[in-house]
């Protein structure tokens, strides 16, 4: 068996994540920016010429550059963000070869996306928001699609998983906004600095949907938020029916799980 562990940003992924892996302590956890076989999150997917450019451009760091990449067919994957450095601009540099927010054409983004999960065979993993949270955002923010055609995205993956034993944990938020406050307390500084939510703010205003629309904002955001959650229960209920279990976001209980 493996475990999806899906929901909105300040659902409490995490906690749910750490209690399942409490319980199997012999499986293995991906979390966003891990090395995982299935998602892409904070990890640059670049060619071996890329791969190259990039040891040649940051030879200081060459050694823990290495460390972090992985080679995948033809391609190399540098979980970047857990490249620790001080060198002004690597990580931003890095974000420009990631598969996400419209910065490939849709036909390479799906094939990306498909390719891994057909290659994927393994078992006793736990993942963290792979299946749902960064392919949707892409789709709805920087390709504009519609919910029909997100649902038929869906419903290919659906087919390639066919074979595959997994269990979607999706936990459903009633307020988001009150879980959207705890987070953006629990990720500022000691002085009180909110240091994600602004970003998270900042990622939204500019998305292409946004923009299209001329719209901005907290509420703007908490709308697509609530639009996103009613858009993924309506994928787990009609294209995974048989292996999504709907929590309710911290009121679960471990006889829920």
């Amino acid at each position: 068996m493996n475990y999806f562990i899906e929901g909105l940003q300040g659902s409490g992924k995490s906690t749910l994540i750490d209690r399942i892996a409490e319980k199997y302590p012999d499986w293995s956890v991906f979390r966003e920016g891990d090395y995982s076989p299935v998602e892409l999150a904070w990890c640059a997917y670049v060619t071996e010429e890329e791969y190259r450019s990039v040891l040649d451009k940051y030879r200081g760091i060459r050694t823990l550059i290495e460390e972090k990449s992985h080679a995948e067919n033809d391609h190399r994957i540098i979980c970047y963000t857990q490249v620790i450095t001080d060198i002004p601009g690597f990580h931003k540099d890095l974000e420009q070869y990631e598969v996400y927010n419209g910065r490939r054409s849709f036909g390479d983004f799906k094939e990306i996306v498909f390719s891994r999960y057909k290659c994927w065979n393994g078992n006793n993993m736990i993942f963290e928001c792979a299946l749902f949270q960064n392919i949707i955002e892409d789709m709805i923010l920087y390709r504009n699609a519609s919910d029909q055609e997100i649902m038929e995205f869906y419903t290919e993956l659906r087919e390639i998983l066919r074979e595959r034993d997994f269990r979607i944990l999706y936990l459903e938020t009633d307020d988001i906004a009150d879980s959207i406050g705890v987070i953006r307390k629990e990720r500022s500084d000691d002085k009180g600095n909110e240091m994600w939510f602004p970003l998270m703010l900042e990622y939204f205003d500019r998305s292409p949907y946004a923009m299209k629309r001329g719209i901005s904002g907290e509420e703007e955001l908490l709308k697509h938020l609530a639009h996103r959650q009613e858009l993924e229960l309506q994928i787990c209920r009609e294209i995974f029916p048989d292996k999504v279990s709907v929590l309710r976001s911290k009121k679960y209980t471990d006889k829920d799980i």
